[in-house]
């Protein structure tokens, strides 16, 4: 059985998964998409406009009349990544329109793929399907080509990803989302309300908030009625009766006030929110508020609301300056915070990024060193917190059922991808994807559980 893998990068999405089938005729576009959920979301609405004009989407390169790569600029190897998928799509199928966060950065595409059909930026939908439009003319049959209710979606029926705001007001070093995305906009409450509902009515049983900054959704409002919207909008997602998970939440104060909506069963009781780092002085080399301390005082009032919830984090080591004294004390409050779930980065420079000007970069070896540290650590951690959890009674939703009857799930604790599994190996008959059943754990890995139906 695979189990999570510690390496896994916590920045990618799921695989799109694309299940239509093109009528005999219809002009059809393929998608590749790149990076994180956010990027999934856009691929979706832009699948869902052509769809709605009576476009096919190709599950594969020979299928297509054209392609579009919807492309991660991250980091420098995301880059490297989103430049090889552009190269693959060229060589397999000639026909290539380019948008999402590196195409922020045409010159750079153009430079290394001279022979791409169009570059847009980063949620720029309506040059995207102009782009189409110039490739590959729509012809749709008004009698055939209806839109579903609710989309087109690249995730399984399920669950899925409802992004609530674009862009971002944080300036940390290592990170150029501002300039690709831009500030910090946030959809209207009532929209994205009527999404969820309508994600809902659809089956829809999990619904992943995504931002670039969660907890500062609505702040951007000069009119707001509440001082923090994230507050009613997590009320009112709750009601709908689904799950509902809540992705980066940056550590604001008023994070506090969700925490009780978890322990009430309104909200999942799991935050992903990203630390970065524990040593006051890294932290403000990365322009980020340098408060561990108080960190570790807000985590265990956390605990202290809702016993049962799940943190995740993702961390950067190997920062310009960082030094062993501060690389041990990362490793120290790790220690203290015992944190459920763990992603690090190596740092890598990015193009526009103002930390690649800092002093005392830290060679490639002395990262590796401190990533293997640092993850073997927080290995040890998930496993005896994992070990902790065998026979107690999880509900969990069911993602797979593979061809020997063996069941894969999640429970409220893990996040499609980037968080481990429950497998069900024995009495799986009758089960259904999309199911969320009661189990008792009966056995523990590093990342993964085992269980048996109750």
């Amino acid at each position: 059985m695979s189990q999570n893998p510690p390496s896994l990068r916590p920045d990618l999405a799921p695989a799109a998964r694309i299940t239509d089938a093109p009528r005999s005729g219809q002009p059809t576009i393929g998608m590749v998409s790149l990076g994180c959920p956010k990027a999934l979301v856009d691929s979706e609405r832009i699948l869902t406009r052509l769809r709605a004009e009576g476009y096919g989407i190709s599950p594969d390169y020979s299928g297509a009349d054209a392609v579009i790569v919807n492309t991660c600029g991250f980091l420098d190897s995301a880059k490297a990544e989103s430049l090889d998928a552009i190269g693959e799509a060229l060589a397999e199928n000639g026909r290539v329109i380019v948008t999402g966060c590196l195409g922020a950065e045409p010159e750079y595409i153009t430079g290394a793929h001279p022979k791409v059909l169009a570059v847009t930026g980063p949620h720029q939908y309506e040059q995207v399907l102009d782009a189409v439009h110039a490739a590959v003319p729509p012809d749709p049959d008004p009698f055939i080509d209806l839109l579903p209710a609710t989309g087109v979606s690249l995730t399984p029926r399920h669950y899925s990803y409802l992004k609530i705001s674009e862009g971002c007001n944080h300036k940390c070093k290592f990170c150029i989302i501002p300039d690709m995305r831009g500030l910090l906009t946030s959809r209207p409450a009532k929209a994205v309300l009527r999404e969820a509902e309508k994600l809902v009515e659809g089956g829809v049983q999990e619904l992943l908030v995504i931002s670039q900054d969660t907890s500062a959704y609505g702040t951007d409002w000069k009119d707001r009625e509440e001082k923090f919207p994230i507050l009613s909008l997590a009320r009112d997602l709750g009601a709908l009766g689904a799950w509902v998970r809540m992705h980066y939440v940056y550590p604001y104060p008023h994070v506090r006030e969700l925490v009780p909506l978890m322990a009430q069963g309104l909200v999942l009781p799991y935050l992903d929110i990203p630390f970065q780092h524990a040593h006051p002085d890294t932290l403000k080399r990365m322009a980020r508020p340098a408060a561990a301390a108080r960190t570790l005082d807000e985590i265990a009032a956390w605990r202290d609301v809702c016993p049962d919830i799940t943190l995740r984090s993702t961390f950067i080591v190997g920062y310009p300056g960082e030094t062993e004294a501060e690389f041990q004390t990362l490793l120290d409050w790790l220690d203290e915070a015992q944190l459920d779930r763990v992603g690090c980065f190596q740092y890598e420079n990015v193009d526009g990024a103002r930390s690649n000007a800092l002093p005392d970069h830290v060679p490639g070896d002395v990262k590796q060193d401190r990533w293997d540290r640092f993850m073997e650590k927080a290995q040890a951690i998930s496993e005896a917190k994992l070990a902790a959890k065998v026979g107690q009674r999880l509900d969990v939703i069911i993602d797979d059922i593979d061809e020997d009857g063996i069941a894969t799930c999640r429970t409220k604790a893990d996040a499609p991808e980037i968080d481990g599994n429950l497998f069900i190996d024995e009495r799986t008959e009758g089960l259904a994807v999309g199911q969320i059943v009661s189990v008792e754990v009966d056995e523990a890995g590093e990342y993964d559980l085992w269980g048996k139906l109750v």
